[in-house]
């Protein structure tokens, strides 16, 4: 079974509202016509806006979308909605309640299940790094931490690179005392794609943005990744 993740560094809907270069990648990449994309976004606190802006973009695109909230819940049966699923796309916010909440309720397990059965997991910030063992988060007020997460993909994971440059001393300096482990920064915009837990593409929905990947030997070596950048009506498949 084909497992697939599409983690954003920033970008997407909520960022880019305009330039749905991202959202049309990740739904280009399920195995059907009109396949069933669903938003989780616990980390906002499931936010009516955030949840708003999600059905604005994709009720006008070829699939089926809906969402999971743990704060006003519409099902008990999350488990079997869940892995009815072609597509969880998770949203940005506080990857540390987001991530207690999930294991309290069950769903990172109900999650990893969906994934290992070929539903396409996606998600921008939050959404993004609770894929990988690590990630660098402001989930606590005024700190830049390291997060433990779910890890489906190995290493770490830093978005909004670009975005939030307060970010890129922090995370070089943990990767190269050991705080954390090896993994790639991304700038707002880009994605990397992971196939079977090896990353396969990096894109991007602007350009002259870039991906970067930090690992410790005897000194901090940090290795260049350009994404690719996807222009409107290219072919993302």
């Amino acid at each position: 079974m084909k497992r697939q993740i599409i983690a954003l560094g920033g970008g997407g809907f909520s960022d880019e509202p305009e330039n749905p270069l991202l959202d049309d990648y990740i739904l280009n990449q399920a195995s059907k016509i009109n396949p069933k994309i669903c938003f989780i976004g616990t980390a906002s606190g499931d936010a009516e806006a955030y949840i708003q802006n999600f059905y604005k973009c994709f009720e006008k695109r070829d699939c089926s979308p809906s969402h999971l909230s743990l704060f006003a819940g519409h099902t008990d049966k999350i488990e079997e909605f869940i892995l009815d699923q072609d597509i969880l796309f998770v949203g940005g916010g506080n990857t540390r309640n987001m991530l207690v909440l999930w294991k309290e309720w069950g769903l990172d397990l109900m999650v990893k299940k969906a994934y290992q059965r070929g539903t396409i997991l996606s998600g921008v910030s939050a959404g993004a790094i609770c894929w990988f063992e690590e990630g660098l988060t402001d989930s606590i007020p005024n700190q830049i931490t390291k997060l433990n997460c779910l890890g489906f993909l190995r290493g770490s994971n830093c978005p909004h690179f670009d975005g939030e440059p307060e970010r890129q001393a922090v995370y070089r300096e943990k990767i190269s005392i050991g705080e954390m482990k090896s993994g790639i920064a991304c700038d707002d915009g880009v994605a990397l794609h992971f196939v079977n837990e090896n990353l396969v593409r990096i894109v991007s929905s602007q350009e002259n943005k870039r991906a970067l990947r930090y690992e410790m030997k005897t000194t901090l070596i940090e290795h260049l990744l350009e994404p690719e950048y996807l222009k409107k009506g290219s072919h993302q498949k």
